[in-house]
């Protein structure tokens, strides 16, 4: 089975194309093809990224809308240099990471019903929702009635009990749907799995840290998401790369009657905050790494200002847990940043967590960082959420082939 996977970030659209033979090996395959478009770059320019068979290729798309670069994007899969299949045909589903679904999805085969509810919800997911609707519309023109799975962010975090979803505001909130939906839930759940794999055991208490350009924090007990960073939009919690994460609301209230208004603070919290609005130079931890040894305060107040947050956050998660097993970095900076990791295990020494150094800094993937002795492991697993959308794809073609192929025909 050959399944194509679109991937739509806050700055990036990430897709693979797999061949599927089985649904659980040892490790998750490498990709027949994968592609990568990178928004941050000036001039509505986007840096294209695409590897087939080895070889690896880079475009810089000059003025381009999304929808444009993605179709572009798209079309190297049976044309050019890392072209991989002779036609459209030979796709036979296609999987789409969607962030926000709202109480009503967890994971849907794309309907007319499906989209209306995805559009829906862009303003409360408006960097994700809006670029993921755009992946599936391109997808029906391009292949018609081909199966597209909508594989949700929120719904490893469906369960988490009501205490930990419910904000304190008025009860008639709740009758609205306003509550923590919880994001990242792709990669939480592929690195919960990917923890008792490495370890071969189950876990009971886990705090998965995925720390991107987007960042969250999730508390697992015993496979379960129980409380995460992340609420009714993407914007709550940690300090991001753009995002300001958690503020006092009584700052929004102040700034609205001083006249702006909801789009501009939209702006400000979504693009203009977290590490590039406090350090004025990059939401990339590394320019900012780099300004630091040069003696940017400024940027050493983002990088401290971060590190703060999310220990912060971290103690919330220690205490839904009532303890930790286990942690795992993920992500950007979870993955590469050496430092953040050394720095956070460090502020978790009062737990006897101990942290080799030398494996810390030898670029570790999929694996534990932690000395013998340490009582809690510290894991540092690649997260790849394409993979598990394929393999959510391969469930729902599998397991329920005919209501697939019913709703697509209503």
């Amino acid at each position: 089975m050959k399944i194509l996977v679109l991937n739509a970030g806050s700055s990036s659209h990430k897709c693979c194309l797999y061949k599927i033979e089985e649904l659980f090996p040892d490790a998750p395959p490498a990709p027949l093809w994968e592609a990568q478009l990178d928004w941050h770059r000036p001039d509505n320019a986007a840096l294209l990224v695409r590897t087939a068979a080895g070889e690896k290729l880079e475009e810089e798309l000059l003025s381009v809308s999304r929808a444009d670069a993605l179709l572009h994007l798209l079309m190297t899969l049976w044309q050019g240099r890392t072209q991989v299949i002779q036609n459209l045909q030979e796709i036979d589903v296609v999987g789409h990471r969607v962030v926000h679904g709202g109480q009503k999805y967890q994971a849907s085969v794309v309907t007319d019903e499906v989209k209306d509810e995805i559009a829906s919800l862009i303003p409360l997911a408006p960097t994700h929702n809006e670029a993921n609707l755009e992946g599936i519309e391109i997808i029906e023109e391009l292949l018609g009635n081909v199966p597209q799975i909508a594989v949700f962010d929120t719904a490893f975090h469906s369960r988490i009990p009501d205490i930990a979803a419910t904000y304190p505001g008025p009860y008639n909130w709740i009758e609205q749907d306003i509550r923590r939906y919880g994001f990242h839930g792709i990669s939480h759940q592929y690195c919960t799995q990917r923890t008792a794999q490495i370890l071969g055991r189950e876990v009971e208490r886990l705090i998965v840290c995925h720390l991107g350009n987007g960042a969250s924090l999730t508390a697992v007990k015993s496979g379960r998401s129980i409380n995460t960073t992340m609420g009714y939009t993407p914007l709550d919690g940690l300090m991001m790369g753009t995002r300001s994460g958690a503020v006092d609301p009584g700052i929004l209230i102040h700034l609205m009657r001083q006249g702006y208004s909801a789009d501009q603070l939209d702006q400000m919290l979504n693009k203009e905050s977290g590490l590039k609005g406090i350090s004025g130079i990059s939401h990339d931890m590394r320019e900012i790494d780099d300004a630091i040894a040069q003696g940017n305060k400024q940027a050493k107040l983002a990088r401290d200002l971060y590190l703060h947050r999310l220990q912060s956050c971290l103690g919330s998660m220690l205490m839904s847990l009532g303890g930790i097993d286990v942690i795992v970095f993920t992500a950007g900076i979870g993955e590469h940043s050496a430092g953040v990791r050394a720095e956070i295990c460090n502020a978790l020494a009062f737990l006897g967590l101990k942290i080799d150094a030398a494996k810390n800094n030898s670029d570790p993937v999929d694996q534990d960082i932690a000395t013998t002795e340490s009582s809690v492991r510290v894991l540092v697993i690649h997260t790849q959420e394409d993979w598990a959308i394929a393999q959510d794809c391969w469930r729902c073609l599998t397991s329920y082939p005919s209501q697939v192929h019913q709703v697509l025909s209503l």
